[in-house]
């Protein structure tokens, strides 16, 4: 089944990977006329073709498309065993960005090393192909796989905007999934299974405090008008602590179960260093802490604020002495995965606005959130699957750790079937940048993950629960 799995990659997958990685099917969130360019539809009548082409017989495949919302692949395979199963992925991408070595692209593929460079192929193409590939190989060797439904959405990277009413069309032709598989995840190497077991939430908003009507020369009026950018650090300081980073509010705050805490100390054991070692720290700046453990827990279950916008700061050569009349900030808290986002922009707002320094105009508008997400157990056919299939595919134990970013659809699906399993893996590890230049799919990883996947369909089809 390997060298099968590895000949289907090379054949019949990488091919159209690539002619999708040649198509700017930037998501609506940074392309708003997404409709009229035509780059999305692109890239969903690639994948439809090619689903017609590899498809086990009896597929039924739709492009649903719904007024004013994107595109969404729904494509349902029936079982030859027990159980239903959802599988998972996007074909929208980021934007370009800047810094692609010398004869790389977003839009140009390019392998090498066994690393297939360009946009959007491990955030998130490949899983289509992946998955759909593990329910063929399942189906060539005549071993039961479960009834399949691939749900391919087209605004993940805009924050799924249009999925819920999608899921909400499709309505009982999801059915009632046993197993959830999201290859949109992360791995801490490439070497072994990297198993997500919860997705930090956030929130964004803007804070603006403004103190004047105009701006005004700052020789005539410093000392006399206090500054609205002091007085927004004096509030952010309401919500952390400048010195150590940690959020001051208690409605930000979740404790730690026990079971997370002890995969992260084991987690910890396997990559060390290479947690903190993987960002690009520019002269002697050191991680907030030399304790692999913490920084785990650090980016999945505790909250951190970053600024990522400001307006109404000039750019330093266009700076002259004018006392400015605002400052705007953009904010973007992670959450931890039970934390509700709602409540935490409550807080972030009470916190920020509540009787503002010198009596100036604060305000606090949120600009979207995600809650996050904790698994369920693994524990049974799925956690006994995984292990086996990470020794078979990596000849490695498996590992599980949560991750720090938001994928909406985990915790759309576990409200709608609460009685799933989840499997959310993926191959974001060391180097390959997704989001920014010279992002790149490990090749050997995704064949690997395409096994496991296989597996685990297979043990959900043949076990009784």
């Amino acid at each position: 089944m390997q060298k099968a799995l590895d000949t289907a990659w090379e054949q019949h997958i990488l091919p159209t990977l690539m002619e999708f990685v040649r198509i700017p099917a930037l998501s609506p969130g940074f392309d708003a006329d997404w409709a009229r360019n035509g780059h999305i539809d692109a890239a969903v009548a690639l994948a439809e073709n090619w689903c017609r082409q590899h498809a086990p017989e009896g597929t039924q495949i739709e492009v649903l498309r719904l007024p004013g919302r994107t595109p969404l692949l729904f494509v349902e395979i029936p079982g030859t065993g027990a159980g239903e199963a959802i599988l998972y992925g996007h074909l929208d991408k980021q934007p370009e960005s800047t810094g692609w070595d010398a004869g790389k692209g977003p839009w140009k593929p390019v392998i090498e090393n066994d690393r297939l460079y360009g946009r959007g192929a491990a955030d998130d193409g490949y899983a289509m192909f992946a998955s759909l590939w593990a329910i063929r190989l399942l189906h060539d060797a005549g071993l039961p796989y479960p009834t399949c439904r691939l749900v391919i959405e087209c605004a993940e990277e805009s924050g799924s905007p249009d999925l819920p009413a999608c899921l909400n069309h499709l309505g009982k032709r999801l059915g009632n999934p046993g197993l959830v598989v999201c290859l949109d995840s992360g791995c801490a190497n490439y070497d072994q299974l990297w198993v997500t077991t919860s997705l930090r939430g956030m929130l964004a908003g803007d804070l603006t405090v403004k103190v004047l009507e105009a701006g005004v020369h700052s020789g005539d009026a410093s000392g006399v008008v206090p500054s609205s950018f002091r007085i927004a650090r004096e509030l952010l300081d309401r919500i952390e602590d400048t010195t150590t980073g940690e959020i001051k509010l208690s409605a930000l705050q979740a404790t730690i179960p026990e079971e997370r805490q002890q995969q992260a100390q084991t987690a910890a054991g396997v990559i060390g260093e290479q947690l903190a070692g993987k960002f690009p720290f520019t002269g002697s700046t050191q991680p907030l802490t030399d304790d692999p453990a913490t920084l785990i827990l650090n980016r999945t279950w505790r909250p951190w604020l970053e600024i990522i916008g400001a307006e109404g700061l000039p750019p330093t050569g266009e700076a002259g002495n004018v006392l400015r009349s605002g400052t705007t900030l953009r904010l973007s808290m992670r959450l931890p995965p039970t934390v509700p986002s709602s409540a935490a922009a409550q807080a972030m707002a009470d916190a920020l606005t509540a009787n503002p320094p010198y009596g100036a105009s604060v305000s606090f508008n949120g600009g979207g959130g995600a809650d996050g997400w904790d698994a369920p157990a693994f524990s049974g056919w799925l956690g006994e699957s995984l292990e086996r299939a990470s020794k078979t595919w990596f000849g490695k134990p498996a590992v599980f750790m949560g991750e720090g970013g938001s994928i909406p659809l985990m915790n759309l699906l576990a409200g709608k079937f609460p009685a799933a399993k989840f499997l959310v893996t993926g191959v974001l590890g060391p180097g390959s940048n997704a989001h920014g230049p010279n992002e790149f799919l490990h090749l050997p990883m995704a064949r690997r993950l395409t096994g496991v996947v296989a597996e685990a369909l297979t043990a959900q089809a043949t076990t009784k629960e």
